[in-house]
């Protein structure tokens, strides 16, 4: 296997080595593909010439399980993996979930709840001294003290409960290669506080430089105020520009120290991340078990930026990638797509192009990339930044050299385009060509909620902004000749909805004629803004009090809105339509959510059928039709 990088000690000796510089230990499958990113880290260290050996999945009740490699000469590198675990484990219900679509085969229970805890406490029962260093979203995103949803409490920060030396927070490729060639050149571990992109503990301050600091641990676990207090810090201060040094108390243990986050990558840096020798496939000693359902959802897919400007308080991208655009080039991504069509798995199909966002290609304005994002200002909310710039024309151009490149017979976009960044678009080309060349049928979007008073918490636009863009879909559809729809992703529960917003959510609902197969109940998650609305009940970056729908059985009322022609939930529907005092949606006309349980008026002894009644109502039975489903109502 010497094109993967080894993972036991056998493969590593085959490669003539003694010993490894790095053991990366994760908690999904090995897949050696830049989608993940234990592939990207092993890669980029192995392009600088430190040997890497990973154990994916190592067995946490057993510790024989890390020592795969022995000692590695530098360190251990430690994950969760691609997704925090607890999600990855667990519905918003907190509710076990059956698949893992980062294990082979999809099995669970192949990694153990938070492995960035769990596999750092079993390094150190036999590896005393070695350094053990966290990387990837979990332990990005738990980096200081931080509400955790399923124990439903603050928890400290995952430095200190992992008992690991120095967290990798972001993206990592700039603070995980100064930290490799600070180990490399003899600097102890608790040395190397001067890293941007990492998290140190030190017993003072003696090493942090004009740091801000935060409210102490004790404080924000019993202080909710302080809580959002402390978070609004941390969400001013994510820029690598702008941002502080920030210090967190810990009592005796000292302090938590963040440093200010990693500049992004050039495009170069970018071009070269992604030019590294992956196989682009998972190790084969997973071909038995069937496979990483996780690589089949992206294998023919292409990565063509990092970041978002979009700025959604529900999303931890602001904490991890941040707010300024990354970019590879255009020659980059079509070596990668020529490279995809030699596969002899591929069909000609390119699943997606994109990103967090797919249509973002450059900076939302010049500024940023000398002066960093605004810190109390966003670039989409609550309305476009008059220095934003809008052009879709370099994604277009994108576009159409793939379309060109032999053996592609389409390219589709599907994670995601910002509908508002549309709308504000000046030229129709992009939507034009969009419509025309990279829907399949459905475009899929993300209103989240027609509410504007939840789109406010939410930190999206107005609801008109998406019947705009509807609007313009339509008319481009039309010009095309193509009958094509807009599935809009709408959101449940989430702060600032009430019963009454659900409501009338599920009336838009009603309106469009479809019934959602499924519904995205909002799920707190750490290190987003909603979130921590949602365990204190106040906008952190405006103070202001907003209602919380915590409790289950009111979000269960919330979700069954919007499946509300389910039989099966009627009785939650019926009980949500008399909380909002809308009974007026219980009866027989046009725009009711359910029917009267049994009808009493009674004819010759038997039941009036709907079409009498609705004759004897001087109304036409309805005509069975099927609306378009993004067509405004």
């Amino acid at each position: 296997m010497q094109d993967f990088l080894p993972v036991t000690k056998k493969e590593m000796q085959q490669r003539g080595w003694d010993q490894v510089d790095f053991v990366y230990l994760t908690g999904d499958a090995y897949v050696d593909h830049p989608s993940f990113g234990a592939a990207i880290i092993s890669r980029l260290l192995e392009s600088r010439g430190y040997r890497v050996g990973i154990i994916p999945q190592p067995d946490w009740r057993k510790k024989e399980s890390v020592q795969v490699f022995g000692a590695p000469r530098l360190g251990f590198l430690v994950s969760a993996g691609n997704m925090d675990s607890m999600v990855n484990h667990y519905t918003v219900s907190r509710k076990h979930r059956q698949k893992d679509s980062y294990s082979p085969g999809g099995e669970m229970g192949l990694r153990p709840d938070m492995p960035t805890v769990v596999y750092s406490n079993l390094i150190r029962q036999t590896y005393k001294h070695t350094p053990i260093i966290l990387g990837g979203i979990e332990a990005s995103l738990r980096r200081l003290a931080h509400y955790d949803y399923w124990e439903n409490k603050v928890r400290r920060s995952v430095l200190l409960d992992s008992g690991a030396d120095l967290i990798s927070y972001g993206m990592g490729e700039h603070s995980i290669i100064q930290i490799a060639e600070a180990l490399q050149s003899g600097l102890p571990i608790d040395e190397i506080t001067f890293v941007p992109g990492t998290v140190y503990k030190c017993k003072d301050l003696s090493r942090a430089y004009d740091p801000v600091i935060l409210p102490s641990y004790e404080t924000v676990s019993s202080d909710k105020k302080a809580y959002a207090e402390s978070f609004a810090e941390q969400y001013r201060n994510t820029d690598p520009f702008t941002a502080r040094v920030m210090a967190e108390n810990y009592g005796n243990r000292g302090y938590v120290i963040q440093n200010p986050p990693a500049l992004p990558l050039s495009q170069q840096e970018m071009d070269d991340v992604y030019d590294l020798p992956y196989r682009n496939a998972w190790h084969p000693m997973y071909d038995a078990r069937g496979g990483i359902p996780a690589l089949e959802e992206i294998k023919f897919s292409l990565t063509s930026n990092r970041g978002c400007f979009g700025g959604c308080n529900f999303c931890a991208l602001t904490f991890h990638q941040g707010r300024i655009l990354q970019t590879r080039s255009h020659d980059s991504i079509l070596r990668e797509a020529e490279k995809m069509t030699k596969d002899p798995d591929f069909k000609g199909y390119i699943h997606d192009v994109g990103g967090p966002t797919a249509d973002f290609r450059q900076p939302s304005c010049q500024k940023q990339l000398t002066k960093g994002v605004c810190q109390n200002r966003q670039c989409l909310f609550p309305k476009p930044c008059g220095n934003l710039t809008v052009d879709h024309t370099d994604y277009v151009s994108l576009l159409r050299k793939l379309r060109k490149l032999s053996g592609v017979k389409k390219v589709f976009i599907r994670s995601g385009v910002r509908f508002d960044y549309v709308v504000a678009d000046k030229s129709p080309v992009f939507l034009q060509e969009l419509v025309k060349h990279h829907v399949s049928g459905q475009l899929r979007v993300a209103p989240e909620h027609v509410s504007n008073q939840v789109l406010h918490y939410m930190g999206k636009p107005s609801h008109e902004v998406y019947q705009q863009f509807l609007d313009q879909y339509e008319k481009a559809n039309a010009a095309t000749g193509r009958k094509q729809y807009a599935v809009p992703y709408f959101m449940s529960s989430h702060p600032g909805c009430t019963i009454k917003e659900a409501v009338k959510l599920a009336e838009y609902v009603r309106d469009l004629g479809f019934t959602p197969e499924q519904v995205q109940d909002f799920y707190p998650t750490p290190s987003t803004l909603s979130t921590c609305m949602y365990y204190t009940g106040i906008h952190p970056l405006t103070k202001e009090k907003v209602y919380i729908p915590r409790d289950p059985h009111e979000k269960a009322i919330q979700r069954a809105l919007m499946q509300y022609k389910n039989p099966a939930n009627r009785s939650l529907v019926l009980e949500g339509l008399k909380m909002a005092g809308r009974m007026d949606l219980v009866g027989f006309g046009p725009k009711c959510l359910l029917r009267p349980e049994r009808d009493r008026r009674k004819e010759s002894g038997r039941t009036i059928s709907g079409a009498e009644r609705k004759k004897a109502q001087g109304r036409k039975p309805a005509r069975k039709t099927i609306r378009n489903t993004h067509k405004k109502k």
